[in-house]
């Protein structure tokens, strides 16, 4: 798991399996090699074991979350990000959830008078993040 820098009080993060960085925002499903987004290198790493699952196993499974759950529209920088994606696919890589201290902090900043001021730009915010390769099964990896 890569946690990358803070926006607003919002960790970016990404899947980091079969030598490739998966991560969601506003495009979608992405993919590349690990640290090539705009951020760089990650702030910390936080490893959550290893999988037994495929690579082409977790491809298809990411294909079917592209085309369902995270699709670019579906975005939300509080209630549905990047985040929400790498929790549930370090679940399905290895039954393990992310932080929580990364998965609540939205919800921290929603709770402030600021956070609640700021709610209706932030909500507008898409996130997209240069350097990674949108996701799709018939381009293989990225």
């Amino acid at each position: 798991l890569h946690t990358g820098k803070q926006l607003e009080g919002i960790w970016h993060t990404s899947i980091i399996v079969h030598k490739d960085e998966f991560f969601y925002c506003s495009g979608g499903i992405s993919s590349c090699p690990p640290g090539a987004t705009l951020l760089g290198p990650p702030d910390s790493v936080v490893d959550l074991g290893n999988t037994e699952v495929t690579e082409e196993i977790f491809l298809e499974y990411l294909s079917s979350l592209g085309e369902s759950v995270f699709r670019g529209e579906s975005y939300n920088l509080f209630e549905h990000n990047c985040n929400t994606f790498s929790n549930e696919v370090a679940q399905f890589l290895t039954g393990k959830k992310i932080p929580s201290y990364i998965t609540d902090l939205p919800a921290e900043v929603l709770a402030t008078p600021f956070g609640q001021a700021l709610r209706p730009l932030l909500d507008s915010i898409q996130i997209q993040l240069p350097g990674g390769n949108t996701f799709s099964r018939h381009n293989g990896q990225s």
